[in-house]
C-alpha cells in the first residue's frame, strides 16, 4: 500500500481555523450579539439569559469530560460530526420558543463545540509540530476570533435587513455549515495506527498541572460574564447604543491575531509568566466594561478582553499538552472541562446578581478579581 502523503502544514492550519471559526466563533459565541433580541422577544430576565448561557457551557463541560477519557479517540469523522451538529443546533436555536427546549439545544451545541476544540486541536497541533511548523498553531486558534468577527458582521447585516433573532440564528447556522466540506478537504485523516497508539496512554497529572487546571478554570469564570453580556450591557445604556453594532466586531478582530502575539511573547519570557500577564490584562478589560468610562471604556474593554481570551486558551492548552506528552488529548480535555465549569458558574452568578442589584457591576468586578487570583495560582511553565 502506498504511503499516505503528509498533509500541508498550511492546509492543516487553515482547516483548524475553519473548524474553530464555525463551532466556537459562530456556533458558541454568536449567542452574545443575538442575546439582547432574544431577551426582548421572549421576555427573558438576566437570570434566564444566564441559565441559557450556562446550559451551553454545561454541554461544553460534558463534552470536554468525555474527550478527556482515554478511550474516546476522536478523529476526522468525529470532528466532522461535531461540526455538523454545531451548525444544526445553531440553526435550531432560532426555531423554538420554549425555554427548556432552547436550553437543551444550547446544551447539545456546547457538547459539539467542546468536541470540535479537542478533536480539531488533536488532529492539527501534533501534526504541525511534527512538520516543524508549530508557529502555525496561531492560525488554528485564530479561527475563534475570526468566527466572532464573522458572526458580528453577519448579525449586523441581517439585522440591518430587518431580521429578528430567529433569522439571525438560522443565518448563523447556515454559515457554520460551510465549514464541514472545508474541513473535510483541508484536514486529512490521521494515521490510524498512530492515532490508536496516542489514545491509550493514561495521564498522571503533577502539582504544576493541577495549579494550571485551577487557574484555567478561574480564567473561564473571569472572562465569560463580560463576554456573554457585553452587548446587552451596551444596549441597556442609551449613551452607548450607537456603538452596539461594533462592539462584538471589535472583540473578534482583537482576538484573531492575539494567539500569535501571546505565543511570541511566551517564547521570549516563558509560558507561565505570559499567562499571568494576560490574566491581569484581561482583568483590566473586564473591569473597564462597568467602570462608567463611556464609549472609550467599552471599546478598551472589548479590545483587552478579545485580545487575551484566546491567547490564554492557547497558552493553557499548549502547556497542558507539553506536560502530558502522548496523553495530550486527555490533558486538553481536563483543561477544557475546568474552563467549562468556570463558564457555567459565571453567567448564573452574573444573572442572579444583576436581577437582584439592577447592575452587572458587582459580578463583573468579582470576575476581574478572580482573573487576578488565576494569575497568582499559575505555576512556572
Amino acid at each position: 500500500m502506498a504511503a499516505r502523503a503528509k498533509p500541508s502544514p498550511w492546509l492543516l492550519a487553515l482547516g483548524g481555523l475553519a473548524a474553530m471559526a464555525a463551532a466556537m466563533g459562530v456556533g458558541r459565541f454568536v449567542f452574545t450579539p443575538i442575546l439582547p433580541g432574544m431577551m426582548r422577544g421572549l421576555g427573558w430576565s438576566a437570570s434566564e439569559a444566564g441559565l441559557i448561557a450556562s446550559a451551553n457551557f454545561l454541554g461544553y463541560l460534558a463534552g470536554a469530560l468525555a474527550a478527556a477519557t482515554p478511550w474516546l479517540r476522536g478523529g476526522r469523522g468525529a470532528l466532522l460530526a461535531a461540526l455538523a451538529t454545531s451548525a444544526l443546533t445553531t440553526a435550531l436555536s432560532g426555531v423554538f420558543s420554549a425555554f427548556w427546549l432552547i436550553a437543551l439545544i444550547r446544551f447539545v451545541s456546547g457538547v459539539a463545540s467542546a468536541f470540535t476544540l479537542v478533536f480539531a486541536s488533536a488532529l492539527v497541533l501534533q501534526r504541525l509540530v511534527a512538520a516543524g511548523a508549530p508557529a502555525l498553531s496561531a492560525v488554528h486558534f485564530a479561527g475563534v476570533g475570526s468566527g466572532i468577527a464573522l458572526s458580528a458582521l453577519l448579525v449586523n447585516i441581517l439585522a440591518g435587513q430587518g431580521a429578528e433573532w430567529r433569522g439571525l440564528w438560522l443565518g448563523a447556522g447556515g454559515v457554520a455549515a460551510l465549514a464541514v466540506p472545508l474541513v473535510y478537504l483541508l484536514i486529512p485523516p490521521a494515521d490510524e495506527a498512530a492515532a490508536g497508539a496516542a489514545a491509550r496512554p493514561r495521564f498522571a497529572p503533577g502539582v504544576a498541572f493541577w495549579r494550571l487546571l485551577i487557574a484555567y478554570g478561574l480564567f473561564g469564570f473571569g472572562y465569560v460574564i463580560t463576554a456573554t453580556f457585553i452587548v446587552a450591557l451596551v444596549r441597556g445604556d442609551a449613551a452607548l447604543q450607537p456603538i452596539e453594532p461594533y462592539v462584538w466586531l471589535i472583540f473578534g478582530l482583537a482576538a484573531a491575531p492575539s494567539v500569535w502575539l501571546w505565543t511570541v511573547a511566551a517564547r521570549r519570557w516563558g509560558t507561565g509568566a505570559v499567562f499571568r500577564a494576560a490574566c491581569v490584562v484581561e482583568a483590566a478589560g473586564v473591569a473597564l466594561s462597568v467602570l462608567g468610562l463611556g464609549t472609550a471604556g467599552i471599546i478598551a474593554s472589548a479590545v483587552l478582553l478579545g485580545g487575551t481570551f484566546m491567547g490564554l486558551t492557547a497558552l493553557g492548552i499548549a502547556a497542558g499538552r507539553m506536560m502530558a506528552g502522548t496523553a495530550g488529548q486527555q490533558a486538553v480535555g481536563l483543561l477544557t472541562a475546568a474552563f467549562g465549569l468556570g463558564q457555567i458558574i459565571g453567567p448564573l452568578f452574573a444573572g442572579v446578581v444583576r436581577d437582584a442589584a439592577g447592575s452587572f457591576t458587582a459580578p463583573t468586578l468579582a470576575a476581574a478579581g478572580v482573573l487576578v487570583l488565576a494569575a497568582l495560582i499559575t505555576p512556572k511553565l
